[in-house]
Parts: structure tokens; sequence; C-alpha cells
């Protein structure tokens, strides 16, 4: 088969979870044995994989999802949230029993934390994702993946999308030890700061440390490392040297998606021809409008609010 032209492979590929998002508002999260008042409840679409292929999707570029969803009560919510986001469904498989849940509790801070159960994700299958990736070759470019999926899988995806010639951009989140070989097949890494600091055993507090744990990833196998440090900005580690991406500053409401909403928005620039550090810059604008929001995939700018917001920084 003769290669697809660069031009032809502008899509972007995401492999991943998907869940119903039960989201509490309150002005503090309560200790263990407590309860507090909340403000607020939403329930919407999230999961890491879907959240990143509503900001691939957004973000203008040709994006498809591949994950379980199940035949429950979220089936719809999954599937309209997606759909409304302009992402391709062609390789969702409804299975059967519940869809995957996420409980977020959100503080006054903006701080938030989340226990998952992933259910129908669980079914996801090496046959689902081999199809699916060699179905897509011709068409994408970028694949994007996360750890909300059984480590033995992560290693197949990045090493079938290794093998099919897609640029793998893995974020390792929620963080996890993995085999030394799944290294050599992720271009591009996606960790933030506590993440790098358990994966990598670097304290990453700021833009030298974070340099560090970029080149303990380098070291590993993976082709550039870009680690988030939230408010700090963003470093860069490649072969050729480190540079760092500032932050916008911004007042944050709730910190739910905004990684995802990074890597999305990373691999649909990337998609589209941009170079790593324009993809960054524009990575770093749609993470910063997300944390202006509340919830997950719904607080996920477009790319028309991402586009005013640089040139207003420019001008």
């Amino acid at each position: 088969m003769t290669p697809a032209s660069p031009a032809a492979r502008s899509g972007v590929v995401v492999i991943g979870s998907v869940s119903a998002d039960v989201t509490t508002f309150s002005p503090r999260l309560p200790a263990r044995g407590e309860t507090v008042l909340g403000e607020e409840f939403t329930l919407l679409l999230g999961g890491k994989g879907a959240n990143q292929a509503v900001a691939a999707g957004r973000a203008g570029t040709t994006t498809n999802f591949v994950g379980c969803v199940g035949d429950d009560l979220f089936h719809d919510l999954v599937v309209d949230g997606l759909s409304d986001a302009g992402v391709d469904l062609t390789h969702l498989r409804t299975v059967d029993g519940p869809t995957g849940v996420a409980h977020i509790r959100v503080d006054a801070s903006a701080q938030n934390d989340i226990v998952v159960v992933p259910l129908a994700n669980a079914q996801l299958s090496a046959e689902q994702i081999d199809a699916a990736l060699e179905d897509l070759a011709s068409t994408a470019s970028v694949l994007l993946t996360q750890l909300e999926t059984p480590i033995a899988l992560t290693a197949h995806i990045a090493a079938r999308g290794h093998e099919l010639g897609y640029i793998v951009i893995l974020d390792p989140a929620p963080a996890a030890d993995l085999p030394a070989a799944v290294w050599q097949n992720v271009d591009i890494v996606t960790p933030n700061e506590t993440e790098a600091s358990l994966i990598t055993g670097i304290e990453v507090t700021d833009a030298a440390s974070a340099e560090r744990a970029g080149r303990w990833f380098l070291a590993h196998g993976v082709g550039a490392a870009v680690i988030t440090l939230a408010g700090q900005g963003s470093v860069v580690v490649t072969s050729n040297g480190a540079f760092f991406g500032p932050a916008l500053p911004v007042e944050a409401v709730d910190t739910t998606a905004a990684g995802d909403a990074y890597a999305g928005y990373l691999g649909a620039a990337l998609a589209n021809g941009a170079t790593l550090a324009e993809a960054v810059r524009l990575a770093a604008v749609a993470g910063a409008l997300t944390v202006t929001r509340q919830g997950a995939s719904q607080s996920i700018p477009h790319r028309a609010e991402v586009d005013a917001l640089l040139a207003s920084r420019v001008g």
C-alpha cells in the first residue's frame, strides 16, 4: 500500500475512556467521615479519552474516538456529547452493562479529587483497537491515549500506533508504572508535575526539575516530553534541547479536564502540521480557558475562543 501524503493524514485518533461525570461543588472537601453541604451538582460527559476527543474536535480537526460505552441510561449522554463536538463515533462500541462513571469533587480553590469506576471501559479490546487503527491509518497521523485503560492495552496501543506510523502521544494519567518497552513507542509524553514526579522519581516543582524529568523520559526512549506545571507554564524537552512555554494568568474555577484540553489541542495542532512549539502554545491557551469554567468536557473551549485569546495577547 502506498503511504498517504501528510496532508491526507490530518486527523486525530483518540483511544481511551469515556464516562458519565458526576461532579459536586462545595466550599471545601470533606474530611474522612465528614459530610459537607455542596453548592452545585452536574452530570455530564467525561473520561480522559472522551475529553481529549472533544478537545481535538473543537480544535477543528477530524477526530475519531475509539472506546466502549454501556447500553444504560448514560449511553445517549456520551453519544450526544461526543457528536456535538464533531467526533466520529464509527469505532465507539456499545457493550452490555453500565457506562463508566467518574465521581468528581471540586472545592472553592478549584482543586478536585476523582474516583473513576471503569465499567464499560474495561471491555475495550486489542481487536477493537487494531481494527480502528488500521482503518484510520490512511487519514489520521496523531494517536492520543491515556492510562485509564489497562496497562497491557496501553502497551498494545502504543506499539501498534508506532508500527502504523502514527505520532503517538501518551498522557500518563493517572500515573502508573509502565513496562520499559512502552516508552520506546511513544513520540510525545504529556505528564503534569505530579505524574512526572511519580513516574520518574524526580520531584518536579519548577522548570529546572521538570527539565530533569523530561530528560528521564528521553533516556527511556520517548521522542519528546511536554511537562505541564499548572500556573507556572510548561517545559518541553527534546533531543535538540529544552524550552519553556509560559502560562496564561487566569482565575481558576475548576481544573477538571484542563490536561485533557491541553493534550487534545496539542494533538490536533500537530496533525495539522504545526511545530511542537506552536502546538504547545495553542494547547496552553486551551488549557487556561478550560480552568475558568466548571465541569469536564463542556468546559473545553472551541477553536475560535482560543484564537481570539491568542490574538488579544499578541496584540
